[in-house]
């Protein structure tokens, strides 16, 4: 507790059950967060455990936002979502063609728009289970550094057993790579231009003709879907004929995948190359078509719905430690809710903000 003693009139259960309370019931500004507290005082006082007989102000809640203890909130919050992936470990679990099983999980970061208007950029990078969108960890990126530096960090210590960590061209470093492996993991790479020379050995693989039968291990796996007035098919190719040659920590297969798009009559058609250590045997064009899929489960599962139904981004809050406290929170409540079966959030927070008790109650405050 940061907090000199004299300070502390109100325990941290009242005053992160408050924000949570308001979170969840569609607040998104301190302003607002203590607004609502005030209009709920009587309820959130009767059912939060307290030793006070009032509401803290709006300074109160917006100190203590600024001087949490934010690297223990996230070690608390990743606590709480890695035991929601654990009590349900079908999403993101794929089966190899040797009935090996793994799991996805995508490693990506986002900057938090509302404190960056303000001069104050705060940048996180996030590890989230493809399917579900449950955030297993979160780590702030240092000012004056790059996602490049804090993906490590963020994987340090871990027991990757088990699982695939997608993420896209930025962090296709071999440093990160070779440090998934070391911790028994595997990885699914996309290769871009940053990485020159390695996009250069797909690019040429995948152009040449086929090679004679018997010498050709290129397999393919295609999907086509149609919504919105859009068609799309998708083709993913993969190899392990460059195994051996290239010099990239753990590379068992590269892969590329073809997106072709008809809208309105336009075409569009977008080809794109990864990298992974998951050898043929374990992992076919199926399984690296669903695992580079799968990594958009961090983009739309988590940061779309914070910034756009949550609404983080239309935040102000820019100073000491709010914005990630707030961002914190709210990958707690998107897990918490997903696990009680929520698949619209919209819908979840329409539900909460109608009364205060389920709040509440959904937080395991209600009746204490």
């Amino acid at each position: 507790d940061p907090r000199h003693a004299r300070g502390r009139r109100y325990p941290w259960a009242l005053l992160l059950g408050i924000v949570s309370s308001a979170l969840l019931s569609g607040q998104h500004q301190v302003a607002a967060i203590a607004r609502w507290a005030e209009e709920h005082a009587t309820e959130l006082l009767r059912e939060l455990p307290h030793t006070r007989d009032d509401i803290p102000s709006r300074s109160t809640l917006g100190r203590a936002l600024r001087g949490v203890d934010i690297e223990a909130l996230e070690r608390q919050v990743s606590a709480y979502g890695q035991a929601v992936d654990e009590s349900d470990r079908v999403p993101g679990r794929i089966e190899g063609p040797d009935g090996s099983h793994y799991r996805g999980q995508a490693l990506d970061g986002k900057a938090v728009r509302g404190a960056q208007a303000h001069g104050q950029p705060v940048h996180l990078v996030s590890l989230v289970r493809h399917e579900s969108g449950t955030v297993l960890a979160q780590v702030r990126v240092a000012e004056k550094s790059n996602e490049i530096t804090a993906a490590p960090a963020l994987l340090a210590g871990r027991d990757l057993t088990g699982t695939v960590t997608t993420m896209d061209a930025l962090l296709t470093q071999r440093s990160l790579s070779e440090q998934i492996v070391s911790q028994r993991g595997d990885y699914l790479m996309v290769v871009k231009a940053n990485q020159h020379q390695l996009h250069e050995d797909l690019a040429t693989l995948f152009a040449a003709p086929p090679w004679p039968p018997g010498v050709e291990d290129r397999q393919s796996h295609g999907s086509v879907e149609y919504g919105h007035g859009r068609l799309e098919r998708r083709t993913v190719v993969t190899s392990a004929a460059l195994a051996g040659y290239l010099d990239w920590p753990g590379a068992q297969q590269v892969a590329q995948r073809t997106c072709e798009r008809w809208k309105a009559g336009a075409y569009h058609c977008a080809v794109n190359y990864a990298v992974t250590s998951l050898s043929a045997e374990r992992a076919g064009p199926q399984q690296i078509a669903t695992l580079w899929r799968g990594h958009w489960t961090i983009e739309n599962g988590v940061h779309h719905v914070r910034d756009e139904t949550l609404r983080e981004d239309r935040g102000q809050a820019h100073t000491g430690n709010t914005a990630q406290a707030l961002a914190a929170l709210r990958n707690a409540l998107l897990a918490g809710l997903r696990a009680w079966g929520w698949s619209n959030i919209a819908e979840a927070l329409g539900h909460y903000s109608a009364s205060v008790h389920e709040t509440l109650h959904f937080l395991g405050a209600s009746g204490q």
